[in-house]
């Protein structure tokens, strides 16, 4: 098995269930009930465990209730470091022309 030097599918930003703990990147003991914001672009990595990451990085990561999880979500991405990543393509309509 090959390791992969970037997220997979290309994601940046996630928020998923806070695992007990992560022994070489794998969920160990199960999940917790609260929910982590992982974001790669502001250098954290899904591999290590919360307890391994900078404070700054545990400010980002949680935990959150899922409500509350989704709001830091949405506005982390609107960070500036997000917003300067973000490419915009026209839409393109069935008649052929975009808009």
């Amino acid at each position: 098995m090959e390791a992969l030097d970037e997220p997979v599918l290309g994601w940046t930003v996630v928020l998923r269930r806070q695992p007990v703990h992560l022994v070489e990147g794998r969920p160990q003991g199960g999940y917790t009930d609260s929910y982590e914001l992982i974001c790669c672009d502001c250098g954290d990595d899904p591999e290590l465990d919360y307890r391994d990451v900078p404070t700054d990085l545990q400010q980002i990561r949680g935990p959150y209730t899922v409500s509350a999880g989704i709001t830091a979500y949405g506005q982390h991405v609107r960070l500036p470091i997000h917003v300067a990543n973000l490419t915009w393509q026209p839409t393109a309509y069935a008649d052929g022309t975009t808009g």
